[in-house]
């Protein structure tokens, strides 16, 4: 009996564990577009890229728009050299004709890693070339001073989320969970 009341708690343990290994993922830091409150208009967002040679650069902050919720960032490159972007599947052409290369493209995460594809033609043939995009949106100005959690909505939802996973951990813990066998 006391063996397999051992058993269970252990798995009761393995599973808590889990539990808050999985609200951590869920909660890592990245935030989608749409999870930000962000009021419709016009803003400027600090913007960092990686990936690459390290030869190519973007103007930072970037112009982003937010419309009905989806924010669009216009990221502008070093080099005239780029004939489009592509962020998922989806393909985006430059927006101007001259000057460095500028697209609009859509923002679909904040203060987390965004993998996008540029085509460059500056070389002898024209080459995709991979870059991670960094929003932060800590750089963006406040609004609802009176509400916290207005920039990140997600964050109150975290907290409270991550506050029950720990205390139903330590109620099973203390034993209190235990289930009653007939």
């Amino acid at each position: 009996m006391e063996q397999a009341d051992e058993r269970y708690r252990s798995k009761r343990i393995v599973r808590g564990i889990v539990l808050i290994v999985i609200v951590f993922v869920l909660f890592s830091g990245h935030v989608q577009a749409t999870q930000l409150a962000i009021p419709d208009g016009t803003y400027e967002i600090a913007v960092t890229m990686s990936g690459g040679s390290g030869k190519a650069t973007i103007a930072s902050p970037a112009v982003m728009t937010v419309q009905d919720g989806q924010a669009t960032a216009r990221i502008v490159f070093s080099s005239p050299n780029y004939d489009y972007m592509k962020v998922g599947e989806q393909i985006y052409y430059p927006v101007n004709t001259e000057g460095n290369s500028a697209f609009e493209i859509p923002v679909t995460v904040f203060d987390g890693d965004m993998q996008v594809i540029a085509d460059t033609t500056a070389m002898s043939t024209p080459h995709e070339i991979t870059y991670t995009l960094y929003f932060d949106s800590s750089s963006l100005p406040q609004t609802n001073a009176g509400d916290p959690f207005a920039m990140a909505g997600y964050a109150g939802g975290a907290v409270v989320g991550l506050a029950a996973v720990v205390g139903g951990i330590l109620y099973v813990m203390n034993g209190k969970g235990r289930r009653k066998d007939a």
